[in-house]
């Protein structure tokens, strides 16, 4: 009997993503369910007794993370990937991991929504940027995320799940994928089959388990400098935000009145007289202007909320306001009105990256690229490696038609910052530009290999080796890299018995 690779197709997801949850949750049940550890995802026995191993679960976040890149409409936006990476990792010292490396991604979704899956991804959607009110509120659903990770509720899902009906991994990875989708809770009526009721048995945890999280969530929140009744505030946000049509996050981290009562309680008893006036970044409240106003009916309209807001407002919340009015003048193409406010912005508060870049991308929309270099260029030596400026003064430079000074920026980057995608491609084109073909042909492995296109890596390996002439340092780093090509290639190939 052949035991078939998990393949999900790109152009399918995609149709799928756009029609609606049943559909999209119809195709991820189409994933085999017999997959061995040599057929490119491990196999449910873990090593040292447990149901999956610690590299096992790294395996699983691999293969979720390839689809989610080839189908999910990610946002590719630096400064917000940036602060949620700030404060995840402001969590993390306060978090019982076993691999402390997180991969972060944001869904360009409008709705309420995170998910972690098991070997370190952890995802949110755009929209909880608009949904939580407060820093604190954000960083409790991350904190929540990392939770599940740290006491390893998938797993411990799963062992309980096998005494019921065979659960694979194959399985949980079309359940994460329907997870990240839409939350699980679409087309549930429509599902037939164990297999099928088991994958949704997977996504639901128990009330133990979301109880246990909110603990270890809160106690790190805590722990991390955040105000722990952020937890117990969100989750009453999101009773508020029900209604009819709840938010998604809540179909997989079902809420109950005895939940919110319990985390207050617990939040309420780490509180101690020095923690009654825990401070909010501003960085927050500017990454949630820029939510709102990419969700926003029309960016005029959002314009006028915040000019409201500045006018009725002081400190830090007219400032954030002030920023949500400049941003939405920007992407109404009033640019010289944008352009003031953000000078004033940065007077007011010099050096902070989030006006630079603003700033820095008005310059662009009106052409004024060398003025736009030169800003940037000043504060990225003063912030070396960081990834909104950076990429900002890449982009900036391929534009002045710079492409060597641009892939040296991209490079760079990407030395911290290998699974991004959008940077291969983005150095793939300033090679291209620069005419460094056999940069150009590595760029688009490493790009392919992101993807799960090992095929087509292995393709752009070869042809960056044919022309690589007597650069034998070269040579040996990109085949290196066909070799693991290959490697992974061979071990996701289909075997017939």
């Amino acid at each position: 009997m052949a035991s078939a690779t998990p393949f999900i197709d790109k152009n399918a997801i995609n149709t799928c993503w756009r029609r609606g949850k049943t559909a999209l949750l119809a195709l991820l049940l189409t994933v085999s369910v017999t997959v061995s550890a040599t057929d490119g995802l491990p196999s449910m026995a873990g090593a040292g007794g447990g149901l999956v191993s610690g590299q096992q679960e790294r395996a699983i976040a691999e293969q979720v993370m390839v689809a989610l890149r080839r189908s999910a409409p990610l946002l590719e936006d630096p400064l917000m990937l940036d602060y949620l990476t700030d404060v995840t990792y402001r969590l993390v010292p306060n978090a019982e991991l076993d691999d402390r490396n997180l991969t972060l991604i944001i869904l360009d979704e409008p709705q309420l929504n995170a998910f972690a899956v098991p070997g370190g991804l952890i995802g949110i959607n755009a929209g909880l940027f608009s949904y939580a009110e407060t820093e604190h509120q954000f960083a409790s659903v991350i904190a929540h995320e990392i939770a599940h990770l740290s006491q390893r509720h998938y797993s411990r899902r799963m062992e309980q799940q096998q005494r019921d009906t065979p659960f694979t991994v194959a399985a949980l990875v079309a359940g994460i994928l329907l997870a990240a989708a839409t939350g699980s809770d679409a087309g549930i009526a429509a599902i037939a089959g164990t297999q099928a009721i088991a994958i949704d048995n997977m996504l639901r945890y128990s009330r133990f388990h979301e109880q246990e999280a909110d603990r270890v969530g809160i106690e790190m929140m805590h722990r991390s400098g955040f105000d722990p009744r952020g937890m117990p505030d969100m989750f009453s946000q999101m009773q508020r935000s029900a209604g009819s049509r709840p938010p998604e996050y809540l179909s997989t981290h079902p809420l109950t009145e005895s939940r919110v009562a319990d985390s207050r309680n617990r939040a309420e008893q780490l509180i101690s007289d020095g923690d009654e006036n825990r401070g909010e970044n501003l960085e927050y409240h500017l990454m949630r202007a820029r939510v709102i106003v990419r969700y926003s009916d029309t960016p005029a309209n959002a314009a006028e909320r915040f000019q409201r807001q500045a006018q009725n407002s002081s400190g830090n919340a007219r400032l954030a306001a002030r920023y949500g009015v400049a941003h939405a003048l920007q992407h109404s193409r009033m640019h010289d009105r944008a352009e003031a406010i953000f000078r004033e912005l940065l007077e007011e508060s010099e050096g902070r990256i989030t006006f630079v870049v603003g700033l820095a991308e008005t310059l662009i929309d009106q052409e004024q690229l060398a003025d736009a270099q030169e800003l940037l260029e000043a504060h990225v030596s003063r912030n070396p490696g960081n990834l909104p400026l950076t990429r900002t003064l890449a982009d900036t430079l391929v534009k002045l038609d710079k492409p060597q000074q641009a892939a040296r920026h991209y490079e760079r980057l990407l030395r911290d910052h290998p699974q991004d995608a959008s940077l291969w491609d983005a150095l793939a084109d300033a090679q291209g530009r620069a005419r460094n073909i056999v940069a150009v042909h590595r760029a688009r492995g490493e790009k392919a290999i992101l993807m799960g296109e090992y095929q087509a890596a292995i393709r752009q390996f070869q042809q960056a080796i044919e022309r690589t002439g007597d650069d034998y340092t070269s040579q040996e780093i990109l085949r290196q890299r066909l070799a693991q090509a290959q490697e992974e290639s061979n071990r996701r190939r289909p075997r017939v018995r």
